[in-house]
């Protein structure tokens, strides 16, 4: 099941079918235990209508009053780009160390205010001159610490600032549209297949600069394991999300430009899509 946010309705994807409910807070209809029967109990006496998922206007992402937060180095291929990148600062250790540790690395990263949709524009810093975005599964936690549904996660990142000391990770993460999120929230049955994959890819002026994908079973932590971290000394009366890591890193020698179109595919989830806004 699919819950897709815009304004005061939602929609709700089950199979090929979509239906419609007027929502009062945003935050206590996803934010209870077991929100995949909430919904589909909150269904049966709706009127299914046929919409053509291409064609909603869907571009407020699945949020109201929740903070995004994420965890770091939860892949292999993110801990070696890490380490190349801080390096030359004499960082490179500390992310050796965070991969290896019981203890995982999450840092805030966003509100609604700082975070686009599908569809909308993220932002590069003008005093970065590497960035990349970073597509990761975003897992969404109910108040009680219990994973409700799955979106997908762009945090978009300076490597730049990040690698020049690794005490700048807020000023490398943290700033406006620094975030996208979307374009639903997928809310199973059961947990994500821990098959499904996630695919990038970035275009130039139509033009294929990157693309690659990895598999969510590539993460070195579980999902309840960040989960639990999280919530240890934190509460969210209203959830949270937590975006859960990258594995797919462009080369070195890229970085992101004005005007460049980032996909983001997530299987049984769908597909994020934002544009780089001028500096």
């Amino acid at each position: 099941m699919k819950l897709y946010k815009q304004g005061n309705n939602a929609f709700i994807q089950k199979d090929d079918l979509f239906y419609t409910h007027s929502v009062d807070h945003w935050d206590h209809l996803i934010n209870r235990d077991n929100l995949y029967g909430f919904l589909s109990e909150l269904i049966k006496p709706l009127t299914p209508i046929q919409l053509d998922t291409n064609a909603l206007d869907i571009t407020d992402p699945p949020m109201e009053n929740q903070e995004i937060w994420a965890a770091g180095v939860t892949y292999l291929k993110s801990k070696t780009a890490r380490m190349e990148e801080a390096k030359q600062a004499g960082g490179d250790q500390f992310y050796d160390k965070v991969y290896d540790a019981p203890r995982p690395e999450l840092f805030f990263k966003a509100t609604k205010y700082r975070t686009s949709g599908h569809g909308g524009m993220v932002h590069i810093r003008k005093d970065s001159e590497w960035d990349v975005p970073e597509p990761e599964l975003a897992l969404f936690v109910n108040s009680q610490g219990s994973i409700q549904g799955y979106s997908i996660g762009n945090d978009m990142s300076s490597r730049s600032i990040e690698g020049e000391n690794p005490l700048y990770l807020p000023q490398a993460k943290v700033y406006d549209r620094c975030a996208a999120l979307g374009p639903c929230l997928y809310v199973p049955a059961d947990p994500i297949s821990p098959t499904a994959r996630i695919d990038l890819s970035i275009h130039r002026n139509d033009q294929l600069m990157y693309q690659d994908s990895v598999g969510i079973d590539r993460m070195k932590r579980t999902h309840v394991e960040l989960v639990h971290y999280l919530f240890l000394e934190c509460t969210f009366p209203n959830g949270v999300f937590l975006m859960t890591g990258t594995c797919l890193v462009p080369p070195t020698q890229f970085t992101l430009k004005p005007q460049d179109v980032i996909t983001i595919s997530i299987e049984h989830i769908g597909t994020l899509v934002n544009t780089v806004d001028q500096k």
